[in-house]
């Protein structure tokens, strides 16, 4: 017995595509192909041709500017998105640090540094996940993008692991607060793929090939699977799942040193 997810007549608005390769790209594309409404966000005017000529490979979707960290922009953001059907799935997938943060000592961090990391990284959730619950009429899914360094020590991650660490204990908050009106709240901590942030971080390529030494698959994940495990969270599959953070990681979190 097949089960297919279905999720026309739906709308989902994604935070954090930059380029073809973004994670956030490959969850997209898995919730188009399920039949959902997309409105994908891009920070600026950098990076506005790159998402709206993604956006025009697909046929029901519209792309719109939106800085995270400015509320009016993304209220705006969520009324778009909600505009083209009942709004229905949230990706949060939005992380940013000063170079100079994720190198070198993590005592050396900056105040200034912090906060543009947390807010970025962290905060930004909080008030996606209010905008979205006053919009979503049936209830509906929010998925955030973490990492391992939630949990470890990863060099050249710093100050960004902290963050990844307050937006997973967000997703238990908020899961909690949001339950009664059938908001779910869940994360996917994703093993290393090959991103334009992921590029910017010194030893990447050391990170990846590490991983898939000692992941059980022994080999990293794709964006294309780390898209269909949000394609799981966002449906009716998950119904009984929030507050939860989903490893797609070929099994590396499990492993000891």
């Amino acid at each position: 017995m097949s089960v297919s997810i279905d999720l026309s007549g739906k709308a989902a608005i994604v935070f954090g595509v930059a380029n073809h390769r973004s994670i956030a790209w490959g969850i997209a594309q898995q919730l188009h192909e399920a039949g959902a409404h997309l409105t994908l966000t891009y920070q600026n005017e950098r990076f506005q041709k790159p998402v709206r000529e993604l956006t025009e490979r697909l046929e029901r979707a519209n792309a719109v500017e939106c800085d995270v960290m400015d509320m009016v922009q993304l209220e705006s953001a969520f009324d778009t998105a909600a505009s083209a059907a009942p709004l229905a799935i949230v990706v949060h997938s939005v992380a940013f640090a000063q170079r100079d943060d994720l190198e070198g000592e993590f005592s050396k961090t900056t105040l200034e540094g912090f906060h543009t990391a947390l807010g970025i990284s962290a905060y930004s959730l909080v008030p996606m996940v209010r905008f979205a619950a006053e919009r979503m009429p049936d209830g509906g899914s929010v998925i955030a993008m973490s990492f391992h360094a939630s949990e470890k020590v990863y060099p050249s991650y710093n100050v960004m692991g902290v963050a990844k660490a307050a937006l997973e204990n967000e997703v238990m908050l908020l899961a909690a607060e949001y339950g009664p009106s059938n908001v779910r709240v869940n994360a996917i901590s994703s093993g290393p793929i090959g991103t334009l942030a992921a590029r910017g971080i010194r030893g990447f390529t050391d990170m990846q090939t590490m991983a898939a030494e000692r992941a059980p698959l022994k080999r990293n994940v794709t964006q294309e699977e780390v898209g269909k495990a949000a394609l799981f969270l966002s449906s009716s599959l998950a119904s009984g799942v929030t507050g939860q953070v989903l490893y797609v990681d070929a099994g590396y979190s499990i492993m000891g040193a």
